[in-house]
């Protein structure tokens, strides 16, 4: 039986890699790949996924407004896997219309995305794959201190981490950090003091 599988981590920890990896080694034995991501991340061009390393590749972008079960059924049936990247920002909508994919059609669904936002909130998609996935996996990377980075630090133009402003800012190392929490805790109170 398929899974639906959610693979989180902090910023810089290879989520987009390891998503593109995986889709290589599918189609490596000769399966095909439905690889999306969310419209709203456009950052590196509206239908490209690119990981820091500079691997990339072609995906379909979806928007807030589509239905991803219905674009599969009527445009990608013969698919055996869709893998998203940047899966926080899809609807929680979209994270169950995943779940029904795999449920009726009994193909994998491999998300990678953030647990958490700059605020140390959770999005609203993630929350509901920690709610609703098979499986849960988190890819590690590490704060500067060398403990397990947590948090994904917004940082503004000077260096200094963000503590207030929407939940979406798009940007990659040149806006977030990953920090542990108390690096992170630490840092904002610091920053206060000068």
């Amino acid at each position: 039986m398929a899974k639906l599988y959610f693979k989180y981590g902090a910023m810089g920890s290879s989520k987009t890699a390891q998503a593109l990896i995986t889709k290589f080694n599918y189609e490596e034995r000769g399966m095909k790949v439905w690889l999306i991501k969310p419209a709203t991340d456009s950052r590196d061009g509206a239908d490209i996924i690119k990981s820091r390393i500079g691997l990339s590749a072609k995906c379909s972008p979806i928007s807030a407004k589509d239905n991803i079960y219905d674009i599969f059924i009527n445009e990608h049936r013969d698919c055996d896997v869709i893998i998203t990247d940047e899966c926080q920002f899809f609807t929680t909508k979209q994270i169950d219309e995943l779940r029904m994919i795999v449920n009726e059609i009994d193909i994998p669904v491999l998300c990678f995305g953030l647990r958490t936002d700059f605020l140390t909130n959770m999005f609203p998609a993630s929350k509901r794959l920690f709610e609703i996935s098979d499986s849960i996996s988190e890819i590690k990377t590490i704060c500067e201190c060398g403990k397990k980075a947590t948090v994904n630090a917004r940082l503004d133009d000077k260096g200094k981490i963000i503590t207030k402003g929407d939940q979406v800012c798009l940007g990659g190392n040149d806006r977030y950090i990953a920090m542990c929490h108390k690096c992170y805790v630490d840092r904002i109170n610091k920053e206060k003091e000068n």
